[in-house]
């Protein structure tokens, strides 16, 4: 049962960040396993646990990343990665082509929300297909997301306009991916040192079901010959 982050938690971040070594790892690795990895781990479970509770026929798979950076990437930044995520995802082969939930901890802050990221230009060009077809529905739920101040959207867009839309839409239609993103620091009464983040976060993907259901209802969008 996750009981919260604490200071050691971030000193190792800022640390991994600075001493990007195998040596400096080796060394505090029972800091990463004890005070990262093992609570993220506690963390995922409590919060796909939360959330399916309500939702029974909601199938999500936890996986929580490991801080060992791909070989093909190390150039890039070093063996290790100086932040640790989960993402709770749907339970089929290529989850890549779907919607998911996800937490971050980094050494600025942490962060949550739902993610199109990993998609390809066609399930895009889809994307805009619906927004085309069927404004409405998504005038909704970028109407809701406008009353609110925790998510916001976010994604890479397209230097030339793929399409005109109603202004309300515009920022939705010219993207390459998409997501939804809420940012919190670490502040003295931080949810993030307390079992209370189980609610923060489950409370915000909750929140944020109405958007995954949108994506993910575009698997079953007629293909593009």
């Amino acid at each position: 049962m996750f009981q919260g982050f604490t200071d050691e938690t971030i000193s190792f971040m800022w640390g991994i960040r600075f001493n990007n070594r195998r040596d400096w790892f080796l060394e505090h690795k029972p800091i990463y396993e004890r005070e990262l990895y093992q609570p993220m781990k506690e963390l995922a479970a409590d919060v796909q646990e939360r959330l399916l509770e309500g939702h029974k026929n909601l199938e999500l798979n936890v996986k929580v990343t490991r801080i060992y950076r791909d070989a093909r990437r190390v150039k890039y930044g070093g063996l290790y990665k100086d932040h640790l995520w989960f993402t709770l995802r749907p339970p089929v082969e290529n989850w890549t082509c779907f919607p998911c939930f996800y937490f971050e901890a980094r050494p600025e802050g942490y962060g949550y929300g739902m993610g199109y990221w990993r998609v390809t230009p066609t399930m895009m060009e889809q994307y805009r297909r619906r927004i085309l077809r069927e404004p409405e529905k998504l005038e909704k739920l970028a109407r809701r997301l406008n009353r609110q101040k925790v998510f916001a959207l976010e994604g890479d867009e397209y230097k030339r306009s793929k399409g005109e839309v109603s202004p309300l839409l515009q920022p939705w239609f010219n993207r390459k991916n998409v997501g939804l993103h809420a940012e919190k620091e670490y502040e003295e009464n931080s949810p993030f040192f307390g079992p209370e983040l189980v609610d923060e976060v489950a409370q915000g993907f909750e929140w944020l079901l109405p958007y995954y259901e949108y994506f993910k209802a575009l698997e079953l969008e007629p293909p593009i010959e």
